[in-house]
C-alpha cells in the first residue's frame, strides 16, 4: 500500500491549504501514483473536502486530477470516484498507450498534459501530437478535442474562449483534423503565429536565482563502507516512468569506499543542496547505463537542488561543478586524453536554476546536443536521461529516491534507515 499521509491522514497544514485553495475557487490537483480501491477514494475524498466537516457531494468528487496513472485499470479506478484523469506524454513519463482507450468512454473526465517536456521537444509539437495519435486509435474527433480544448478550459476556469459567442476570440487554424499541424493561433482576435513564426515581441527576462552553494571537492563525494553492511539499497530507474523499483545489491569496494559498478550499471547518485552548505547526499542506481563520465542538473523535482549521476567521484564532481559555476543548468563531462583533460558541455539555466533567458529555439538546439553527447559519448540507454534523472529526487512519487537529506522510502513515507 502506497501512503498518502498529508491527505489520507488529514494532516493540519495540507487540509488548510487544500481549504484555502478550495475559498479561491482553484482546483486541487495532486500526485497518486498507483493508489487503487479504498485508498483512492480517501485520497480523491481528501483534496476535494473544503473542510474536514464538509459531506462530499452526491456526484462525487469534480475537484480531484491525477497525471499520474500507469494502468488502465488504476485509471478507470479513479474516474469511477470522480476523479478527472490527464492522459501525459513528458519526454521521460509517459501514459499515452496505456489511458487512451478510456476517453472513448470517460471524454467529460479527461484532459490531455505533457508535464515536462524538454524544448527540443516542444519544438516538434505539444499536445496536437496527442490529438494525432487519438485519431489514428480511431477515437471520436469530438471526444478528442473535448479532452484538449474544451475540458481544461472548465476545470481549471482558465480565461480563453471556447468559441462561443460573446467569448474571445482564441483558437488555433489547422491544415486538418487527422495531424493537427497548426497553421495560425489567435489570442483576443489577434493573429499571433502563423506557419511556426511568432508575431510576439519577446523580451529577455531578469535574473531571479537564490544559488548558496561553493565548489564541491572529490571527497566530498565519498561513500563509505557501513561496519556489516552487505547490501545496498539501489534505486532502479524505470524508461519512461517516474515510479522507481527497490533493489538490494551487494556493494562494489574499493579502498572500504562504496564506488560506481559500471559493468553491472549501477552507478553513484548524488543530491548537492544548492540552497546552503550541507553534506552531499549519495545512494546508488540502476539502469542510467553511463559507462563513464557524469551528467548533472538543477533541475531536480520538488526542491530543485542538484542531482547528479556518475561513474566515478571526480567526473561527478566536475559535472555538479559546472552547475555551480553557471548558478543552475544541466551538465556533461567526460574524461579525455591526456590524463586530467575534460570535455564537458553545459546548458545554463540562470532563472531559478530552472529557466534560459535565451531564445527557445536556440535552448533547444543546445539540449539536442548535449542530449546526444549523453547518448552516444556516456552511453546512457535512457531516452530522455536529463529528465529521468530530475525524478530522482522527488520524493513523492514511489518506491525509492534521493534527497539532500537522504535515500527516502516512498511506500512508507520516511527516510531510509
Amino acid at each position: 500500500m502506497m501512503n498518502f499521509p498529508g491527505v489520507l491522514f488529514k494532516d493540519e497544514e495540507v487540509m488548510k491549504k487544500i481549504a484555502a485553495a478550495h475559498r479561491l475557487g482553484k482546483p486541487v490537483d495532486g500526485h497518486a501514483p498507483g493508489l487503487r480501491g479504498e485508498e483512492a477514494r480517501k485520497y480523491i475524498e481528501g483534496i476535494s473536502f473544503r473542510s474536514e466537516t464538509e459531506i462530499p457531494p452526491a456526484g462525487g468528487f469534480s475537484g480531484a486530477t491525477d497525471h499520474e496513472c500507469f494502468t488502465a485499470e488504476e485509471a478507470l479506478d479513479k474516474l469511477q470516484y470522480g476523479m478527472k484523469i490527464l492522459i501525459r506524454e513528458g519526454s521521460a513519463a509517459k501514459n499515452f498507450e496505456a489511458l487512451i482507450d478510456l476517453l472513448n468512454d470517460w471524454p467529460d473526465m479527461m484532459m490531455f498534459c505533457s508535464d515536462d517536456k524538454h524544448p527540443d521537444s516542444l519544438v516538434l509539437g505539444h499536445i496536437n501530437h496527442l490529438c494525432a495519435r487519438a485519431v489514428a486509435k480511431g477515437i471520436d474527433i469530438f471526444k478528442i478535442l473535448k479532452a484538449a480544448c474544451v475540458n481544461p478550459v472548465l476545470h481549471y476556469k482558465l480565461d480563453v474562449g471556447l468559441l462561443r459567442e460573446g467569448d474571445y476570440a482564441d483558437f488555433i487554424v489547422v491544415k486538418d483534423l487527422e495531424n493537427f499541424e497548426v497553421v495560425k493561433t489567435f489570442i483576443n482576435g489577434e493573429l499571433v503565429a502563423e506557419n511556426g513564426v511568432s508575431n510576439i515581441v519577446t523580451t529577455k527576462s531578469g535574473i531571479v536565482n537564490n544559488f548558496s552553494c561553493s565548489r564541491k571537492e572529490v571527497a566530498n563525494f565519498e561513500v563509505s563502507l557501513v561496519p556489516n553492511q552487505s547490501e545496498l539499497h539501489v534505486i532502479e530507474a524505470l524508461d519512461g516512468q517516474l515510479i522507481t523499483n527497490r533493489l538490494s545489491i551487494a556493494p562494489k569496494l574499493v579502498d572500504d569506499k562504496i564506488v560506481s559498478d559500471v559493468e553491472n550499471d549501477t552507478l553513484k547518485l548524488v543530491v548537492v543542496n544548492r540552497y546552503r552548505e550541507a553534506p552531499v547526499a549519495a545512494a546508488f542506481i540502476k539502469n542510467f547505463g553511463l559507462k563513464k563520465g557524469a551528467i548533472a542538473s538543477s533541475v531536480a523535482h520538488d526542491s530543485h537542488n542538484i542531482v547528479a549521476v556518475g561513474v566515478d567521484d571526480e567526473s561527478i564532481g566536475n559535472a555538479v561543478n559546472f552547475v555551480i559555476a553557471n548558478k543552475g543548468g544541466i551538465s556533461c563531462v567526460i574524461p579525455t586524453e591526456p590524463a586530467g583533460s575534460w570535455k564537458e558541455m553545459a546548458l545554463p539555466l540562470p532563472v531559478a536554476g530552472l529557466m534560459s533567458n535565451e531564445d527557445g529555439y536556440m535552448i533547444a538546439a543546445q539540449y539536442t546536443d548535449i542530449d546526444k553527447m549523453v547518448k552516444e559519448e556516456l552511453g546512457s540507454t535512457l531516452t530522455s536521461p536529463f529528465m529521468t534523472l530530475s525524478f530522482m529526487a522527488l520524493l513523492v512519487i514511489p518506491h525509492l529516491k534521493l534527497s539532500d537529506l537522504g535515500l527516502f522510502d516512498g511506500d512508507r513515507f520516511e527516510f531510509v534507515r
